[in-house]
């Protein structure tokens, strides 16, 4: 388990002082001055040594996507974007991280808006997180009052950060569309290229982060990049703040390192699964947009961005969904496949027809009400729309339905067998509905 010294979000709970002066004595805004005054290719030099990768979904490697910023500014300003938006189902870190610890995200953004160039950042806050973008706000008004952000601050930087909140839209958690949404605009994704480093907010060179990812840039310059690489495996380095929700005894929040097998992380930290181990069906590792991983894959399984890639899932925003037996796996599937369909932009049409069809099968699927024949022409049609849309919400749409098809056919299979023996013309209803 991740020792205590190594923690980077020490309120994570929201036991101490939020503000200013309970995360100084927590060590934020210690020698921040000095870590500008390495400059900025060190700044970045730092982050790529560190190996850490972004904490949104993606895994790309942050200080990488940091040097794709321009070195000298041609006249247009730079931004830094943070991507609050967290709309992902089972994720709930950087809400934790902006109600408890919000100094450690503000601070991170004037080292990362140094480091690439940008004097002006925006935190683009998701529209149902009412409190959480209060005590941020309350967090940047601190900060001014102490100068420690804003011109002609202690720093040596001028730095302006502002909070937007959003309308509550899933689509805007992806950048682009994140962007158009903050110019004003409707939140549908653009097509890349332009990339942002080159063409981002108002057409100026732009970088949009998670909230996890620069929140803990302070901690990884302070102790440096050999710290963090020495926490969790090679290509998964650092901690991660995992959300554990589900068929579990306790739902919590818990800061720890990469790579920690999937069992430990659920035994030691949320109590086990409800009715012990052998009760597991299948866990959705990263948020509902994730391939489900089914039980007997589950031990052990690392949980980052590798081990999840050798089951055929993804970490991405490591929300731990936990399903035990008594999970109606097709119909939960079908309930993800539903919210996708309600949230998709429309702007492509893979996306705009095939997720709502993928939904009407699945749900036919729940109940029996379907062919055999229709479980191969699902997951083809779910093929064609990963990797043919603007955006990678068409994936995200996709992968939850191949994981049920590629490890719970059989499940299907059954129920279509039991319905062909006794068909009905009404749907069986569970008593919970």
């Amino acid at each position: 388990m991740l020792a205590d010294k190594d923690r980077i979000f020490r309120n994570l709970y929201g036991i101490y002082d939020w503000g200013l002066e309970g995360a100084r004595r927590r060590g934020a805004w210690d020698g921040t001055k000095a870590i500008l005054e390495k400059g900025r290719d060190a700044i970045v030099d730092e982050v790529k040594k560190s190996g850490q990768r972004g904490r949104g979904g993606a895994g790309f490697p942050t200080g990488l996507k940091w040097s794709f910023m321009p070195k000298q500014s041609e006249g247009r300003p730079h931004y830094l974007v943070i991507n609050a938006d967290e709309s992902e189902p089972g994720t709930c870190k950087d809400r934790e991280v902006m109600r408890h610890d919000p100094h450690l995200l503000v601070e991170g953004c004037l080292i990362a808006g140094f480091a690439m160039g940008a004097n002006t950042g925006y935190i683009y806050v998701r529209g149902e997180f009412i409190r959480e973008r209060e005590r941020l706000q309350a967090a940047i008004d601190q900060a001014y009052e102490a100068k420690l952000i804003g011109k002609n601050n202690v720093h040596g930087w001028d730095f302006d950060l502002h909070v937007h909140h959003g309308a509550g839209a899933y689509i805007c958690g992806e950048e682009t569309a994140l962007l158009e949404s903050l110019e004003g605009k409707k939140g549908l994704p653009r097509l890349k290229p332009p990339f942002p480093a080159n063409v981002g907010l108002y057409g100026c060179p732009t970088t949009v982060n998670n909230v996890e990812t620069i929140a803990q840039v302070p901690d990884i310059m302070r102790r440096g990049a050999g710290w963090f690489a020495s926490i969790g495996r090679p290509n998964n380095t650092g901690t991660k703040l995992y959300c554990i929700s589900g068929h579990v005894q306790r739902m919590c929040n818990v800061e720890e390192a990469m790579g920690i097998p999937l069992r430990e992380l659920i035994e030691k930290h949320a109590g086990g699964v409800r009715g012990g181990w052998d009760n597991l069906l299948a866990v959705i590792p990263g948020g509902s947009s994730m391939p489900l991983v089914p039980a007997a894959l589950c031990e052990p399984l690392p949980m980052d961005f590798d081990g999840c890639a050798s089951v055929k899932s993804a970490l991405g925003t490591a929300a731990v969904i936990v399903m035990d037996k008594s999970a109606d796996i097709v119909r939960a599937m079908a309930r993800i496949a539903y919210f996708y369909k309600h949230e998709s932009c429309g702007q492509c049409t893979p996306c705009r027809e095939g997720v709502g069809w993928m939904w009407r099968v699945l749900t036919r699927m729940a109940e029996g009400r379907a062919e055999k024949r229709e479980i191969d022409q699902l997951f083809e049609v779910s093929k064609q729309i990963e990797g043919h849309t603007i955006c990678a919400f068409g994936d995200g749409a996709a992968w939850p339905v191949q994981g049920l098809l590629r490890h719970f056919r059989g499940e299907i299979e059954r129920r279509i067998d039991e319905y062909t023996a006794n068909p009905h013309p009404d749907p069986m209803r569970v008593a919970a509905e």
